[in-house]
């Protein structure tokens, strides 16, 4: 290894670690379900994000595997050459249906959808404003896009306002584009969409939501787009097929002239070789699963506002969260991440989340509760937060 590599890497390494900034991965040893095993011990799993327990059903298990012996275990190709599978016409057709909306494209991640639908829409020419919140994501395909960026507050609709007006009017740019989150992964906060439509309308803005942590969560599972009924005044309708929808990748849901645009010009989708089928077979039947019964979605909410009430009750400070996304606000990164290691100890896998991913002095424990979980196992990490709060002087 080069001399000063190896310099760059120990010193920024351990400067991390000096404040409490370096993750340690831990491996899960089998599924990723309400318990979960870790270094061989059983935990009560409030990191993962798979609200609906989709991840672990039996019924997609076993489509997954019977697709895989049909199609195989890869597609072969990227799309535009032959790696589109009847397979992927069908999950886009659904997820059209799912969205509200004319058309449908998928790609291999989350990330990716914000990596190809921004840069292949907006360029130097343009404005993108941006949440102050929004999700790193977002943030790397807006910078891709080369497009001039320019922050508003988080959900300040008056900054919102001025910017926009002061980017529209300058004469500037060609296109300005509002970009922001549907409900946002670190706070469980929800956009205010309605009024962020009300501003685009006014300055004739192109308007994109990424609603990851929407889509089976919000608007009895058809994302928070649907829960305001704007669904005929989103431009971009952006999710993932990998937090409530259980399985991998990503989509972007619009206009059909959208995604045709999309097919010809987006780079992930023109360079990546396609979902592969049995994936994208799982992924169309959890869709279906969400569009077919509110049942998971209710259990969801039920076992979130349970967690909610008893963290309040026990004196944690939870933010200002509107959905099942349930952090404990600690602040300081060497006890959030203390905080952590302690739950963790005792029997509950809540991971601390710090600096970069939140504001310095903001660290967090975040609580994910899913359908899967039982009013017991919330009932035991209940007794375990109180425990390590009071030792660790959290709570009183």
């Amino acid at each position: 290894m080069s001399n000063v590599l190896n310099t760059f890497l120990d010193e920024n390494l351990q400067d991390l670690r000096t404040q409490g900034l370096y993750n340690e991965i831990d491996p899960v040893e089998g599924a990723n379900g309400p318990i979960i095993q870790v270094a061989g011990k059983q935990l009560i799993n409030l990191s993962s994000n798979n609200y609906l327990g989709l991840a672990t059903n039996d019924e997609l298990k076993k489509i997954a595997q019977n697709t895989i012996e049909t199609y195989g275990v890869g597609a072969g190709a990227v799309r535009t050459i032959n790696g589109t599978l009847d397979l992927h016409v069908k999950l886009e057709q659904t997820l059209a249906k799912f969205k509200g909306t004319e058309a449908a494209i998928s790609y291999q991640s989350g990330f990716n959808c914000n990596m190809a639908a921004i840069s292949a829409v907006m360029d130097k020419n343009d404005a993108i404003l941006s949440d102050a919140l929004n999700h790193a994501s977002i943030i790397d395909g807006c910078r891709l896009s080369k497009a001039k960026i320019i922050p508003f507050a988080h959900a300040d609709m008056d900054d919102l306002r001025a910017k926009a007006k002061q980017a529209t009017e300058s004469g500037l740019y060609n296109k300005v584009m509002v970009i922001t989150d549907g409900v946002f992964s670190m706070d469980g906060d929800i956009a205010k969409l309605p009024e962020i439509v009300e501003i685009a309308k006014e300055f004739d803005l192109i308007t994109y939501v990424d609603d990851a942590h929407g889509s089976g969560v919000t608007g009895k599972g058809a994302g928070t787009v649907k829960h305001f009924g704007l669904q005929n005044e989103i431009d971009f309708q952006i999710g993932t097929l990998s937090k409530a929808i259980g399985v991998v990748g990503g989509y972007v849901a619009g206009k059909k002239n959208l995604i045709d645009w999309l097919k010809v010009r987006s780079r992930p989708f023109l360079f990546s070789t396609a979902l592969p089928p049995g994936d994208v077979a799982a992924i169309t039947r959890a869709v279906e699963i969400i569009m077919e019964s509110t049942e998971l979605h209710d259990k969801l909410w039920d076992n979130g506002d349970y967690l909610k009430k008893g963290l309040i009750e026990l004196g944690f400070n939870i933010g200002d969260s509107e959905t099942p996304i349930t952090p404990c606000i600690i602040g300081d990164e060497k006890l959030t991440q203390q905080f952590s290691k302690r739950l963790i100890e005792e029997g509950v896998y809540a991971k601390s989340i710090v600096f970069p991913t939140v504001p310095k002095g903001t660290g967090r424990v975040r609580n994910m509760p899913t359908a899967a979980h039982t009013k017991e196992m919330l009932d035991d990490a209940l007794a375990i937060y109180a425990k390590v709060g009071r030792e660790l002087g959290v709570i009183q």
